[in-house]
C-alpha cells in the first residue's frame, strides 16, 4: 500500500533545497569542480574557490545592503548568535556588564545569554504584549549607563510577529548601545536594508530560506565598526572574527539561496500572505480557536492556533496528513509548553494545545484546500470526545 507523503508545512522550522541550489553546490565538491580549500590561493584550484566564496558573500550583502567585508560566515544563526552576543559582551565588558533582550527569543539568544550571567553580565528580559510585541520604549526604560547591547530578534519563529526593530534601533544608535538582531525567520520574507536600518550585528540562517543546513552569517557591521571578541580561534580566517576553513559548496548554495528568495521577495510574500489568510478563514470558526499570531505585522506564512479543548499530542497525531510543528523545532525535544506563549501570557493549556502552520515555496493553493478541509475534520471529531468545553478552557 502507498502511504501519502504528508504536506509538509514547518518551513519556519527548516526548508527544502531549491533544485537551482543543488545544482550549484554540486559544482563545488569533486575534482572537476570548486572543491578547494579557498584559503590555498597558491594554486588555480584554490583561487576559483575562493572566488565562489566572494561571489556568495557578494550575493548576501546584495540582498541586505551591506558591504561585503561586514558579512562573517558562520555554522548557522544559533553560532551567528553566540558569536554576536558573547563577542560583544566580553568586549565591551569594561563598560559595562548589562544586556537587554526579550523573553521571545530563540532559545540560541536566550541560552547565550543565560551562560553570561555565570561570568557575572545581568540579563534584563523585556515581556511582550499579549499580540507578542516588544515595544521601542521598553527599550529606551530598560536602558542603564552600564547597558552594552540589546539583542531583540525581528520576526519570532513561533508567531511570526514582526518587532519594530527601525524604532528600537533609533534608541539605541541614540545611547551608543550595540544591537543585535537574530534575523533567521525575517530573511527572504521581508525586506531588509542595513544601509538605512542602524543595527550592528544580525544573524542569519542558509536553511531557512531554501539554502543548506550547516551554514550562517553575522553580519558586523563596519561604519560604526562593532567590536567582537572572537569565539573560535585557528587560523585568523575572515578577519580574526571566525576561523576555520570555509566551506565552499556549503556557501555558494546560500548565496544562491538568499539571491533567488530576495529576488522573489514580493511575488511570494503577497502568495504565502493569501494563502495563510485563506487557511484561517477556513478555520476559524472551529471551537475554542485561539489565534496566537497577530493579524497585521506578521510573516505572511506564520499561523500559529491553539485548540484549548484538545490535547496537543492528541491533536498533532490526529493531524497525520500534515506535517506540521508545535512550536520551535529547537525546543521540540521538550514537554514544556512554548515559553513564547506563556510570556505572552496565555495559559498553559493554551500553549500545551497549538499548533504552528508555516507555509513556503513549495505549497500550493490547492495544499490549501485539503488542510483546511482536514483540520476541521479532526478538530471537529477530537472536541466532540473532549471532556473540556470551550466555556472551561476561555473562562
Amino acid at each position: 500500500m502507498t502511504v501519502k507523503t504528508p504536506i509538509y508545512l514547518d518551513y519556519a522550522a527548516t526548508t527544502p533545497l531549491d533544485p537551482r541550489v543543488v545544482k550549484a553546490m554540486m559544482a563545488c565538491l569533486d575534482l572537476q569542480g570548486d572543491f578547494a580549500n579557498p584559503a590555498s590561493t597558491s594554486h588555480i584550484h584554490g583561487e576559483r574557490a575562493k572566488q565562489k566564496v566572494a561571489m556568495a558573500q557578494g550575493q548576501i550583502a546584495q540582498a541586505i545592503h551591506a558591504q561585503p567585508s561586514e558579512i562573517v560566515w558562520t555554522s548557522g544563526a544559533t553560532e551567528s548568535d553566540n558569536l554576536a552576543i558573547k563577542g560583544a559582551a566580553q568586549f565591551h565588558q569594561k563598560r559595562g556588564k548589562h544586556i537587554i533582550t526579550s523573553a521571545i527569543e530563540h532559545k540560541a539568544v536566550l541560552d547565550t545569554c543565560g551562560f553570561l550571567t555565570t561570568e557575572g553580565f545581568d540579563i534584563t528580559y523585556l515581556e511582550p504584549d499579549g499580540q507578542g510585541f516588544i515595544h521601542p520604549q521598553q527599550v529606551r526604560d530598560a536602558l542603564r549607563d552600564d547597558t552594552i547591547l540589546v539583542s531583540i530578534m525581528h520576526a519570532n519563529n513561533e508567531t511570526g510577529a514582526i518587532q519594530p526593530i527601525q524604532a528600537i534601533a533609533e534608541i539605541t544608535r541614540e545611547q551608543g548601545v550595540l544591537l543585535h538582531v537574530d534575523a533567521a525567520q525575517s530573511l527572504g520574507k521581508i525586506a531588509i536594508n542595513l544601509a538605512t536600518l542602524p543595527v550592528d550585528l544580525m544573524s542569519f540562517a542558509s536553511h531557512k530560506v531554501y539554502g543548506p543546513k550547516g551554514i550562517g552569517v553575522l553580519y558586523v557591521r563596519h561604519k560604526p565598526r562593532a567590536r567582537l571578541l572572537p569565539q573560535i580561534h585557528g587560523g585568523g580566517h575572515q578577519q580574526g572574527l571566525r576561523s576555520g576553513t570555509l566551506p565552499t559548496h556549503q556557501i555558494v548554495g546560500m548565496g544562491e539561496a538568499v539571491a533567488m528568495t530576495c529576488e522573489d521577495l514580493p511575488k511570494e510574500y503577497k502568495r504565502l500572505q493569501q494563502m495563510r489568510d485563506k487557511l484561517w478563514q477556513g478555520i476559524k470558526h472551529l471551537p475554542a480557536i485561539v489565534r496566537n499570531s497577530p493579524e497585521t505585522n506578521c510573516l505572511p506564512g506564520h499561523l500559529n492556533v491553539s485548540f484549548p479543548t484538545i490535547e496537543g499530542e492528541a491533536l498533532l497525531m490526529g493531524l497525520d496528513k500534515l506535517a506540521i510543528s508545535s512550536g520551535s523545532a529547537c525546543t521540540s525535544a521538550t514537554i514544556e509548553p512554548s515559553h513564547v506563549l506563556l510570556s505572552m501570557g496565555k495559559q498553559p493549556w493554551v500553549a500545551y494545545s497549538t499548533v504552528r502552520f508555516s507555509l513556503g515555496r513549495f505549497t500550493k493553493d490547492n495544499d490549501v484546500n485539503f488542510i483546511i478541509q482536514h483540520v476541521c475534520d479532526v478538530v471537529t471529531r477530537l472536541d466532540a470526545i473532549s471532556p473540556l468545553t470551550p466555556e472551561d478552557v476561555l473562562a
